[in-house]
């Protein structure tokens, strides 16, 4: 019977097929989802800033998206899983207040995004989707064995990417 693996905030998850991993509230937050489609080990991260270098004493590897995401790829190489064949999926990333605009420090969401696609583009990891930006919160799940990342969101339609 297949499990579904919870991450929290700041945290990172691996699973095989035919589990699954989901994570709450993102909302500024990015859900970084990773697998191999051949041995159907999968992960998810959820990140919360973009940038681990701008803070003294880090020990959370997964609250930022610079450590989290190479993390992740590490468990998930470590799990048996090809880094030359894992592609991403990634959400999250919304401007959750409306005083903020892109010249704005606080563009938490917008930045979280740049930072994961900037370490899987320097991994060569491809994103195959993503649902990422504007004003909402997202849950999302993530299914390893067959790549769909289920996004819920209050008051829209769910969506798989």
């Amino acid at each position: 019977m297949s499990q579904m693996i919870k991450v929290g905030m700041a945290d990172l998850k691996i699973c095989k097929a035919p589990d699954a991993v989901t994570t709450l509230g993102l909302g500024s937050c990015v859900g970084v989802a990773i697998r191999d489609p051949q041995t159907k080990i999968g992960g998810l991260a959820h990140v919360m800033l973009p940038d681990s270098t701008l803070i003294q004493n880090n020990s959370n590897i997964p609250k930022f998206a610079d450590t989290g995401t190479k993390e992740l790829v590490r468990l998930l190489v470590e799990a048996g899983a090809n880094k030359s064949r894992l592609v991403a999926k990634i959400a999250g990333g919304a401007q959750m207040f409306q005083f903020q605009n892109s010249n704005d420090l606080t563009s938490v969401g917008e930045r979280n995004v740049q930072s994961v696609k900037k370490v899987l583009g320097e991994l060569k990891i491809p994103i195959l989707a993503q649902d990422t930006g504007l004003n909402y919160g997202r849950t999302v799940e993530f299914f390893p064995e067959t790549g769909d990342y289920v996004i819920k969101s209050v008051g829209k339609p769910q969506k798989t990417i």
